[in-house]
């Protein structure tokens, strides 16, 4: 299990250091969607809140990839893959497949410090 969290972790910051660089240099030549991904887009563009969303990406894929903050990490990118999900299942099918296996190394990584999250999954709390 340890191997499969090590493997899903370095993977899964690759990943997202790796897009969330593209997103300001361009490395990787990516075509604009068309259609309603590409208004959905081309929204986010102009709001300027791709910056944000590539600033996480790029936070969250370092903190795990230097294996630091691990949890803070995950709680950083869970919106940010949400997103990517509900964006890929309505508007842009193709991504679907890669967005699925995103989602799975983030629960393999999760899996591997639950512990950390144990304090909000408590019904209620003692006063």
């Amino acid at each position: 299990m340890k191997a499969a969290v090590l493997i899903a972790r370095n993977l899964l910051g690759l990943i997202f250091l790796v897009f969330g660089l593209n997103g300001f240099f361009h490395f990787i030549p990516m075509p604009p969607p068309s259609g309603l991904a590409g208004q959905y887009m081309g929204a986010l563009f102009v709001s300027h809140a791709l910056v944000v969303i590539f600033l996480l990406e790029i936070a969250g894929g370092a903190l795990l990839l230097v294996n630091r903050f691990v949890p803070l990490a995950l709680v950083l990118l869970g919106p940010v893959l949400v997103n990517i999900l509900i964006f890929h299942f309505l508007m842009a099918r193709a991504g679907l497949p890669m967005a699925f296996f995103v989602t799975l190394l983030w629960l393999i990584v999760f899996a591997g410090v639950r512990r950390a999250f144990r304090g909000i999954f408590v019904q209620t709390v003692a006063a």
